[in-house]
């Protein structure tokens, strides 16, 4: 892909690096609380949840139900126009915690809460590979 218009991360930090890491290698990590066992998604320096602030980079299944979701008819800018409608989900993975992504699918009138989902992968740019989903 020679151009991309959509908007992309700018100004990662580097101890955030590994989950972007994760999606260009289309093998998903987040970290995992090593104080409680929580699962930081997004990335964050300090648990939520136990306030430590260490966590290993940890592999997902990679699938989960639809918890919630929105259907996009009217875009921010003029690149996502062009693709709507489109549908943004929040999925509550297997391992118990919730991620949002887009939804890759034809019509997005047939989603249904409680649908199986599974990670996919947008490859953007040479450099920037996007979280997705797609149905089961």
């Amino acid at each position: 892909m020679d151009h991309y218009d959509k908007f992309l991360p700018q100004g990662v930090p580097a101890w955030q690096r590994p989950f972007w890491d994760s999606l260009r290698e289309h093998a998903i990590k987040v970290q995992k609380c090593d104080g409680c066992g929580a699962f930081r998604y997004v990335p964050k320096e300090i648990c939520n949840r136990c306030l430590d602030d260490k966590a290993t980079w940890t592999p997902l299944a990679g699938h989960g139900r639809i918890y919630t979701y929105t259907v996009v008819r009217r875009a921010p800018t003029k690149a996502y126009q062009e693709t709507a409608p489109y549908a943004l989900v929040h999925v509550t993975m297997a391992e118990g915690f919730r991620m949002i992504g887009s939804l890759r699918i034809e019509d997005p009138e047939s989603i249904t809460i409680g649908q199986m989902v599974r990670v996919g992968y947008d490859d953007v740019t040479p450099d920037w590979t996007l979280l997705q989903f797609e149905p089961v």
